[in-house]
């Protein structure tokens, strides 16, 4: 007889995140679809359950509390903001539940109740900085969402510039739903300042606005560029053609990984994706499924402590490559790479590592000899 394995699936459809998120949900639908087919030899089957937390961190919690009371569901897959996180954080701690987390993230957090799939900052934060800096110079104007990832991704290059004898010309800011002419005055104080680059942490929709208003307002990338974490193909195709070329994104992953592929596997994902803005949390959300049905596969249970037991250290391969979750941390190895953007809202690759990257959440070490 088939056991039947419920679980949640929270990712915003609605809300100024709902750009990415709406990405995730996309990618752990169809993992599941594949995970299914894969786990029918040993009679199990996943069944989602998908609620939409419309952007707010403290829906989030409410209805990952609802999913665990409701429907006993174990396992959660979700989350984009570090505050909707953090939010659900308590919530699987107390019930003793198990979140795969598919979102690059500010670091400095670890609990055994999380697996975290998206890039740590010695996976992309560290190589960028070191990249613009010697490409560009260590100048930098910061601008970010108003919430904690922003916050602490600029700690982590304010640092970087510093160490690297750099100076920060100025930093801001802004809402979440921030339109165009609200980063108006951010942009005039970029062209006062004159850095060698901008640093971007503006998440979801209101990306579209910083790079509308930087081109509005005449800047040549090529002179003073936006160097990003969370810019990503989903945000890009948000934007005009002319204001998304020649800016750089730090990620594990870019869809031309996935299309350009040769691998039997994933040129057949590749055709199941027309029209979707695959990007790196579309990535990590699809291969977090993968490794959950892995672990269900060799555990035969949905207990989370024979799953915990299960992942640590347990490898897949995923469109980036080869991945693994540390068995000391829950963090994932990744690959650590730089892509230019183009016109058509994609990405060239223009560094990138030769192998996965060994998390470090704790920035023990700022080694940057990986590529």
């Amino acid at each position: 007889m088939t056991k039947i394995i419920p679980v949640g699936v929270l990712f915003s459809e609605t809300g100024p995140t709902a750009v990415i998120e709406t990405t995730q949900l996309h990618a752990t639908r169809l993992a599941i679809q594949y995970a299914n087919e894969i786990l029918q030899a040993n009679d199990i089957q996943l069944e989602p359950i998908c609620l939409d937390p419309q952007s707010d961190p403290y829906l989030f919690a409410a209805l990952s509390e609802k999913l665990i009371k409701e429907s006993d569901v174990s396992i959660i897959f979700g989350c984009y903001t570090s505050i909707s996180r953090k939010s659900v954080l308590p919530v699987v701690e107390k019930f003793n539940r198990l979140l795969f987390y598919p979102t690059l993230y500010e670091g400095f957090e670890f609990s055994p109740n999380v697996i975290y799939t998206g890039a740590c900052p010695n996976q992309n934060i560290i190589i960028l900085a070191e990249f613009m800096f010697s490409v560009f110079g260590t100048s930098c104007y910061l601008v970010g969402s108003d919430y904690v990832f922003p916050y602490e991704s600029n700690r982590i290059m304010k640092d970087m510039v510093s160490g690297f004898g750099g100076n920060i010309c100025g930093e801001s800011y802004l809402r979440l739903d921030a339109k165009t002419e609200d980063y108006r005055p951010v942009i005039s104080e970029i062209l006062a300042t004159r850095p060698n680059f901008i640093f971007s942490t503006v998440v979801g929709s209101s990306t579209k606005g910083l790079y509308e208003a930087f081109e509005d307002a005449g800047i040549s990338p090529k002179l003073i560029p936006i160097a990003s974490l969370t810019t990503s193909e989903a945000e890009l195709m948000l934007m005009r053609p002319s204001a998304r070329a020649n800016h750089f994104t730090a990620a594990p992953f870019f869809s031309s990984l996935l299309s350009d592929s040769e691998a039997p596997q994933w040129k057949s994902l590749a055709a199941q994706t027309k029209g979707i803005p695959v990007n790196q949390c579309w990535e990590a959300a699809y291969f977090q499924v993968l490794l959950l049905s892995d672990s269900l596969a060799r555990v035969g249970t949905d207990d989370v402590d024979s799953i915990k037991s299960a992942l640590k250290g347990s490898e897949i391969e995923a469109p980036q490559g080869r991945i693994k979750v540390d068995p000391d941390n829950n963090h994932c190895w990744l690959y650590a790479r730089i892509g230019r953007s183009r016109r058509d809202g994609c990405f060239d690759i223009v560094r990138e590592s030769r192998r996965p990257v060994r998390p470090d959440p704790y920035l023990m070490s700022y080694a940057i000899s990986a590529l």
